[in-house]
């Protein structure tokens, strides 16, 4: 009988980049995750699904939108055309440092036969199909795989019912075309929930959903929120004292159970609070230590990385040279430490309370090979030593809430996963003129998407496009500010070109739509007359 069960939830996303740019910003994004992160990931899930019959304990949520991109034909070939370009770098660099021999030649040959092992992978076992890669490893029970809204959009500041009912079914109606079948569990955007979400939820069929920490057990948000994280987060590399934080109201549940939301049939899992910072935190997470891979330091002729960590408060002109094999070493013992560090939560927890427990970890998907290179092998290493311990079941998050009838009922306050807990990380000084523009759209488009068009449905994925929170988040953060402007406003004006085309019945509206189809593309399946109210709904916002 194990002491309580495992469930690694890997939050998948991109924004949406095709077309829309090469790098420092555009679809660069989606090439080096796929290469790094995504394409790695499955393959060591499908290798561990031949060592492991049953859970590997892995609930994957992919969003639509990054979905859509996955399986779109132009962006296959630009990534064959990527990872084309990364291995001839890789080739260059070793003959390059196959004269004066020693570690650089290594690591250059190590990364030759990373990305040439990738491209056999993508091409030969996978056939450049990630989706159905995907969906077989759901099908045979494995993994699961989440959905969330269909663009990522920040779904209690976008104050519209119907918006906020669009993303969400329109997510879903993405999920089961992209994977063949309908998802149980559901990542909220950014982990922000507001009182009334469930209800969205509950009506799409939504079995599960995840929370941040301070949500489920009240008081001063911490751990991610507080900052000084690895990963994508300048903004959060300082980290705020407690008083800075959101604080909500003491709700005294725990994230060691499930709970049905409000009056809903819907139940919530809130992330584990030690495993998380495990991984998170940049003063004592395990992708700070001396031996891996140096991420901010990159070859100046070449481009691949060649340094590792070294320490703390080593300045990147002072980095000693990577060592691959003494970094997985390090990877298989960080993978040991943190099946001790869960057991310890779980035998905590039933010791106080007398029954077993879930530990419920979340990390961005992102972290794992691109950020963290030697992420991929830790995961790997811990689902294997997790697997043969008799006293850790690795188990799905819909699987979870759905064997077993969930007891307990919670009120949840209102907050996210950003800095400080709340919203300030997509409302401040940088965002707040954003936000009329995207609710003016909002009201224009509750009386033009009536109908089922050509047009209307263009219409509908531009105001999809427009409410992703990655373009707030992009200009607080500073990463790729005026990037985020120019794509926040590049959308607002198709929206507005074609809405004023479809009121006027403007002759060139089919050829407008043509244009725009080019450029944005995805959901080709969408329903516009699906954004709408539903009778008896109260607004999430009176």
């Amino acid at each position: 009988m194990p002491t309580g069960s495992l469930n690694i939830v890997l939050h998948t996303h991109l924004p949406y980049c095709r077309l829309a740019g090469r790098w420092p910003h555009g679809e660069e994004w989606f090439h080096e995750a796929m290469l790094e992160c995504y394409l790695p990931l499955i393959r060591a899930f499908r290798r561990l699904a031949g060592e492991i019959d049953g859970s590997l304990g892995i609930t994957m949520n992919v969003t639509p939108i990054l979905a859509e991109q996955m399986g779109d034909p132009l962006m296959r070939t630009h990534f064959r055309e990527y990872l084309a370009h990364r291995i001839e770098r890789a080739e260059s660099d070793v003959e390059r440092f196959r004269p004066e021999g020693g570690q650089l030649l290594a690591t250059a040959e190590f990364h030759l036969g990373r990305y040439q092992a990738i491209h056999e992978f993508y091409e030969t076992e996978l056939r450049a199909d990630v989706l159905g890669a995907l969906a077989q490893l759901e099908a045979s029970g494995h993994i699961e795989i989440a959905t969330s809204a269909a663009t990522h959009g920040y779904l209690p500041l976008l104050d519209n019912e119907s918006a906020v009912r669009f993303q969400v079914q329109t997510g879903v109606h993405s999920h089961i075309r992209n994977f063949g079948r309908r998802p149980r569990s559901f990542w909220l955007p950014e982990c922000a929930y507001e009182p009334g979400l469930e209800r969205y939820l509950e009506e799409a069929g939504i079995k599960v959903f995840f929370v941040e920490t301070h949500l489920v057990t009240g008081g001063h948000a911490r751990g991610k929120a507080l900052g000084g994280v690895h990963g994508p987060y300048p903004e959060m590399e300082h980290e705020l004292s407690i008083e800075e934080t959101a604080e909500v109201p003491a709700t005294y549940g725990t994230t060691f159970k499930p709970y049905h939301v409000g009056q809903s049939a819907v139940s919530v899992l809130a992330r584990n609070e030690r495993s998380g910072m495990q991984v998170w935190s940049a003063a004592h997470g395990y992708p700070g230590d001396p031996a891996y891979r140096e991420f901010h330091k990159k070859d100046s002729e070449g481009g691949l990385h060649y340094w590792r960590v070294t320490g703390p408060r080593v300045d990147l002109g002072d980095k000693d040279v990577y060592d691959p094999p003494a970094a997985s070493n390090r990877a298989q013992e960080h993978a040991q430490h943190f099946c001790g560090v869960v057991k310890s939560e779980l035998e905590a927890y039933r010791s106080g309370s007398g029954e077993a427990g879930i530990v419920m970890a979340s990390y961005d998907t992102e972290l794992y090979g691109h950020w963290w290179l030697e992420g991929v092998e830790w995961l790997e290493g811990v689902i294997r030593d997790a697997a043969a311990d008799p006293e850790i079941e690795l188990v799905t998050s819909g699987d979870y809430v759905t064997r077993a009838p969930v007891r307990e009922a919670i009120t949840l306050p209102e907050g996210s996963w950003g800095n400080g807990g709340d919203h300030r990380t997509w409302q401040n000084h940088e965002t707040e003129w954003t936000w009329p523009e995207l609710h003016q759209r909002q009201r224009r488009a509750e009386v033009l998407l009536r109908t089922d068009t050509d047009a209307t449905r263009q219409l509908a994925r531009e105001l999809l496009l427009l409410q992703s929170s990655d373009w707030q988040f992009l200009m607080t953060t500073g990463q790729a500010h005026d990037y985020a402007i120019e794509r926040f406003r590049s959308h607002m004006e198709r929206f507005d070109k074609l809405a004023n085309a479809i009121e006027r019945s403007a002759p060139g509206l089919d050829a407008l739509v043509s244009e725009l189809l080019e450029l944005d593309n995805p959901f080709p399946a969408i329903e516009p007359m699906l954004y709408r109210p539903i009778p008896g709904f109260v607004p999430l916002r009176p």
